[in-house]
């Protein structure tokens, strides 16, 4: 069949026209497949499962720090031994995932939607965890400002663990990290946890002994809350990897 003259250039146009509509919409899914992947903090590009190694394994570490159970604790190694593999298994149940320990397509989006573009998770902020005082966000401490950071953002993804357990609800922190200067303005411990940024000091609603009692299903090897000397205002939580607990009034 031949086409006439006419109606060739009309024919031309519209394939002309539906390539253009078809490379739009494969360039709008890349886009939006690419921005769902990630939210501009740290991308996992494979799947991760018990014996895998390297900085993603060590980063997937440090979000589901605050799940290795009661008086555990998760080594951020690197190395993707029994206990990450248990820890992944609690995060997947307590998001309602499939709980098989392998961190995959599904555990990462949770993992995505839970964190902030700085990495922090989304209801805790650096400078929430800063005191503010004696010094400019995380330096003045014994540590690097990138070091005391890096434990600022183990402590708040175990906080957010301690906040979903308690059913989501709001955190209140009244001192994180203190600078030399300001842990001796306010009279704290010369080895005090808070100057490397590996505590925070709760207050408000829920009470101070429930937050104590769960703190110990979350990774947190310092606990101090009421009874304890000068902690009947607050609960004291920190991520030393050792078990020191003393909340007497809590039965702790």
């Amino acid at each position: 069949m031949q086409l006439s003259s006419r109606r060739l250039p009309r024919i031309v146009a519209v394939l002309a026209l539906f390539a253009a509509m078809l490379a739009t919409s494969i360039t709008t899914s890349i886009v939006t497949a690419t921005k769902a992947h990630a939210d501009g903090c740290y991308t996992w590009s494979r799947t991760l499962s018990e014996g895998a190694s390297g900085e993603d394994v060590r980063q997937l570490q440090i979000r589901v720090a605050g799940y290795p159970a009661y008086g555990g604790h998760i080594a951020t190694d690197g190395a993707f031994g029994p206990a990450t593999k248990a820890a992944v298994q609690r995060f997947q149940s307590a998001y309602g995932l499939g709980a098989d320990g392998v961190a995959g397509p599904a555990t990462f989006s949770k993992i995505y939607a839970l964190q902030d573009d700085d990495c922090t998770p989304i209801h805790f902020t650096y400078a929430e965890l800063d005191d503010g005082c004696g010094g400019s966000g995380y330096d003045g401490g014994p540590l690097s400002e990138a070091a005391t950071k890096a434990n600022a953002l183990q402590t708040m993804w175990q906080l957010e663990a301690l906040r979903h357990a308690l059913g989501d609800v709001a955190i209140n922190i009244s001192s994180g990290f203190r600078s030399i200067p300001c842990n001796n303005s306010v009279g704290g411990a010369s080895n005090s946890q808070h100057l490397y940024g590996r505590s925070a000091d709760l207050t408000g609603s829920p009470s101070l002994c429930t937050l104590a009692k769960q703190a110990r299903y979350h990774g947190f090897g310092g606990i101090f809350g009421p009874g304890y000397p000068d902690h009947n205002d607050h609960t004291h939580v920190d991520i030393r990897t050792t078990n020191s607990w003393s909340a007497p009034n809590c039965g702790i």
